[in-house]
């Protein structure tokens, strides 16, 4: 075995969407998947579009030098989809000699990043061309092996996407636990069950700065804090609510979270709240209300002002929610964290088996190196 010309073993296809048979818009990102289009196509003519299929791949040639990635992707689907012209559709000719699979797994290599980076010409927007990217050279073992390696990276990938699926069904148990709540309990005004809480850093003791997302979290802050004095800043203690008020700027969601974690301190413009009769309303049940999309388009509606529209705290103490039985709480946050561990494992899957496409393509070079040194 040894390297090979990689354009001895693809080539190009240029299937168009002439009759607008095929709706479905993807692009591909720097991390080699297909992602939905966020192009604006209102006026643009899809019949130009190419045609991907099963088994072949999408290239963009532009910006390998920029982002320091070849962004290539290859298309798993049955069901085939369109991508923009400026792609290059890719091809094996011979899935006999050279799996698809395989030289995919060739490119989620890191090294293999940055030789693109080092080959990509010199233009505004530092692209690899087709003939260049052809004159890539790597090692093509028999094809017996190749379908070993993809076999087992194939294998962990199908039972992390398994686990994966298994959260959804979690997810779902969640939703409509609380949509039978909506319809069968007597909602309840929040402001009874709720209050500020305005405890300022005066002494200091807190030093841990968060910011808030709309995701529901906190966060990193990202204001420049050199020469700032913290004395000033809220202390946001475990279980107890953030949120931004100003709702215009923040694409129809409120930034809102529960800190379950070590206190913290957060700007002093932000509102801190509590619940008062946790013997009656759960804060993190509260939170999974807070959590649901339906609660931000409910506070992006209710927010009044001109210039800056608000979500205040009347607004807040406004809501009004169904409070169930706190046995049913418990039943539904139990399912939530065992919902919210499943997900950090399955991160825990996904960041395992991304590093190892370069252990297995390791595992080929020096196969290839121990050949060359026995022959």
């Amino acid at each position: 075995m040894s390297y090979k010309r990689i354009g001895n073993y693809i080539h190009l296809v240029d299937n168009r969407n002439k009759d607008l048979a095929v709706s479905n818009l993807l692009g591909i990102n720097i991390t080699k998947n297909f992602m939905p289009s966020v192009a604006n196509t209102s006026e643009s003519d899809l019949s130009k579009y190419k045609i991907i299929q099963k088994g072949q791949f999408a290239y963009s040639a532009m910006q390998v030098g920029r982002d320091e990635t070849i962004r290539l992707a290859l298309y798993a689907e049955e069901n085939p989809a369109i991508i923009s012209p400026a792609y290059l559709v890719i091809e094996v000719n011979d899935e006999n000699e050279f799996l698809p699979e395989y030289m995919m797994m060739w490119f989620q290599r890191p090294e293999s990043d940055r030789y693109g980076w080092f080959i990509s010409d010199s233009s505004v927007r530092a692209s690899l061309e087709w003939e260049r990217f052809c004159e890539i050279q790597i090692p093509i073992p028999d094809i017996d092996e190749q379908r070993k390696f993809v076999a087992l990276y194939n294998g962990l990938l199908h039972n992390q996407k398994t686990y994966a699926n298994s959260l959804a069904d979690l997810q779902l148990i969640c939703d409509t636990y609380i949509e039978n709540l909506i319809k069968t309990e007597k909602p309840k005004v929040l402001g009874e069950y709720i209050e500020q809480s305005d405890e300022r850093n005066n002494d200091l003791q807190v030093s841990f700065l968060q910011g808030v997302s709309t995701s529901k979290v906190l966060i990193e802050t990202k204001a420049n804090i050199n020469g700032l004095e913290f004395s000033n800043y809220k202390v946001v203690r475990t279980g107890e609510f953030v949120y931004v008020a100003d709702t215009s700027r923040r694409g129809d969601k409120i930034a809102l979270a529960m800190n379950s974690a070590e206190p913290c301190i957060v700007s002093g413009i932000y509102t801190v709240f509590r619940v008062t009769k946790q013997k009656e309303l759960l804060p993190e049940y509260l939170y999974l209300w807070f959590a649901r999309p339906e609660f931000d388009r409910y506070a992006r509606f209710h927010s009044w002002g001109s210039a800056r529209e608000t979500f205040d705290w009347a607004d807040m103490c406004n809501v009004k929610l169904p409070i169930p039985d706190i046995k049913i709480q418990e039943a539904i946050v139990t399912i939530y964290h065992t919902l919210e561990t499943r997900k950090r494992i399955n991160e825990q899957l996904k960041n395992t088996i991304k590093p190892l496409c370069p252990v297995l393509m390791k595992g080929v070079v020096e196969n290839m190196k121990l050949e060359n040194v026995e022959n």
